[in-house]
């Protein structure tokens, strides 16, 4: 989006504000000048200090208080050693407290690194070393889980060490670890408070738009966690840069029931808030009927998140009942009345990715596209430079051709924690994301799919997300997941080593033989998959900690439970 700079209503202090392309949001998006947390926090104190700007379950903070609170943790922070550049891990549910808490960490400097209250101790463990954490916050109890507890039977010792100030071999660089309800705070330290807090305004005067602002972790199906590095300027001019698309605005009431420790909660939502000027609606654990009475009570006017998420809030008894009447047409289609969703394919598929921070291709989520663009990913944000090349030869390809999808820009992340500046962008600085796509000629972009998913059957390539988006256009069927097995009969015609096609759908309205049947009109028959497994319980397809589908456990569901469809 275009940037104007103007001058601020007082104080004299120069801003920054997002052109929306018709109109973005409500007022459009005021931003500092200087692109960090503690300016941003400044500013929005100013303008819509008396705005809520995060409600969590029954409790509700406004932007002042939300200032005042992760200030007064921070000088405490501050007293206990945290300081410019230190790394602290936070391990607890979405709520007014996670968010006070990350603020208090990045207004000074440090660096947060979320983590998910979904990884199992050796998964934890592991994301500690990588992100060299120096001080770890953790929920005492959550959903019947112990993490320092958990965190004990893999590295014995390291918790009763990093509680008591010490440090354990097992991570190095801990020095601290504090449950979330005992954090210090500025009347216990031994530093009169006042000290603090003249020392917590000395570090968020030294913060800078290149410091680094957060550690998010992202893995794709096949692979290691990697640790993604953002800085205060790239992450904040990505959330700004995607607002108008998203429709997001002071005055909005956004629900995402993503978790802020993943890029579309954290970014996606709190930090697009904080841009914006909306209000944030969040839970601590999302549950259908208690989240519709929610959403009605809070008058919630965007809701956006992943799709199967409104699709599960619409099947549920109390949908019908619900009062939704204030959601707007950017939401989620599955929520809104029937006569105000869009037909398939005609908004843009929001696109991005941990490393630019969200998303950095769309289109506005309230308009249709153009008819010759239905399907597309829209065109990239202002920050993002996207070019496609041969992914064998670095080439770029002319317009309409496949080939890699590489980035570039002042929105996209600093790096990879662990692998260097070659590794991850080529030799004119682009990132090498590995997804397959076209840029048509009038700046359109189309996801095909991860290089790494395409498999040959009967010496044809196939491609996942053809076939997905095939069966997600079936009506009834709700969501579709396709991988490859190794074939059936081994002795038939791929001989040795062929494959097969395997699909996982939600639907309570199919079997095998009926989705063979409608498959078989939409794809070439090597396309249509030939073992399925139905679902009628979304929460069974099987996810990793970053919340991606675990192909490995997809294709074990698939064995032990797919049947064999018929015979072509």
């Amino acid at each position: 989006m275009p940037q104007v700079e103007t001058e601020a209503e007082t104080v004299g202090e120069a801003v920054v504000e997002t052109a929306p392309a018709g109109g973005g949001g409500r007022d459009g998006v005021v931003l500092p000048a200087e692109l960090t947390i503690p300016a941003l926090l400044a500013l929005r104190r100013r303008l819509d200090g008396a705005v809520q700007a995060l409600v969590n379950d029954d409790e509700a903070v406004t932007f002042t208080e939300l200032d005042d609170a992760s200030r007064a943790l921070a000088a405490g922070l501050v007293g206990a050693g945290v300081s410019k550049g230190s790394r602290v891990g936070l391990v607890m549910a979405n709520g007014i407290e996670w968010a006070t808490a990350a603020l208090a960490v990045m207004r000074v400097g440090a660096v947060l690194v979320p983590l998910s209250t979904l990884l199992r101790p050796p998964e934890l463990l592991a994301q500690l070393r990588v992100a060299a954490v120096t001080e770890l916050v953790v929920v005492p109890r959550l959903r019947g889980r112990d993490y320092l507890a958990e965190l004990e039977t893999v590295a014995p010792g390291l918790v009763a060490h990093a509680r008591a100030g010490r440090r354990h071999a097992a991570v190095p660089s801990l020095r601290r670890i504090w449950r979330s309800d005992e954090l210090p705070d500025a009347t216990s330290a031994a530093v009169p408070s006042t000290a603090l807090l003249d020392v917590v305004d000395g570090l968020e005067h030294a913060v800078r738009p290149a410091d680094d602002l957060v550690v998010l972790f992202t893995s794709g199906s096949r692979s290691t966690p990697k640790g993604v590095v953002h800085t205060h300027g790239n992450g904040l001019r990505a959330v700004a840069a995607s607002l108008d698309c998203r429709r997001i605005g002071r005055g909005e009431r956004l629900y995402i029931p993503m978790p802020f420790f993943w890029t579309g909660g954290f970014g996606g939502g709190l930090l697009s808030a904080l841009v914006a000027g909306a209000t944030l609606l969040a839970e601590a654990v999302p549950e259908p009927a208690r989240t519709l009475a929610f959403l009605e009570r809070e008058r919630v006017t965007l809701f956006r998140g992943w799709p199967d998420q409104a699709a599960r809030l619409a099947a549920h008894p109390a949908f019908a009942a619900t009062d939704l009447s204030a959601l707007r047409p950017a939401s989620l289609p599955a929520v809104l009345p029937a006569a105000s969703r869009p037909a398939q394919g005609a908004r843009a598929n929001l696109f991005g990715m941990t490393e630019t921070f969200g998303p950095y291709c769309g289109s506005r989520l309230d308009t249709d596209l153009p008819p010759d663009k239905h399907g597309s990913c829209g065109q990239p944000f202002a920050g993002v430079e996207v070019r496609i090349v041969d992914p064998d030869t670095g080439t770029a390809v002319p317009p309409g051709d496949e080939g890699e999808i590489r980035l570039r820009g002042p929105n996209v992340m600093r790096g990879i924690i662990g692998r260097s500046h070659g590794e991850v962008f080529d030799a004119d600085g682009f990132y090498r994301t590995a997804d397959r796509g076209a840029l048509d000629a009038d700046g359109y972009l189309w996801y095909r799919g991860r290089l790494d998913d395409m498999f040959k059957v009967s010496g044809a390539t196939v491609y996942p997300m053809e076939v997905e988006a095939a069966l997600r256009a079936l009506p009834g069927v709700a969501d579709a997941y396709v991988t490859d097995l190794p074939a059936g009969d081994p002795g038939g015609v791929g001989g040795a080593g062929a494959r097969e096609v395997a699909a996982v759908v939600v639907s309570s309205a199919h079997d095998p033989d009926q989705l063979t049947e409608q498959a078989r009109a939409r794809l070439s028959s090597f396309k249509v998959p030939t073992r399925w497994l139905v679902l009628g319980d979304p929460h069974r397809v099987p996810r990793l900690a970053s919340g991606k589908v675990d192909i490995n456990a997809l294709r074990l569901l698939l064995t032990e439970e797919g049947v064999a469809g018929p015979r072509r």
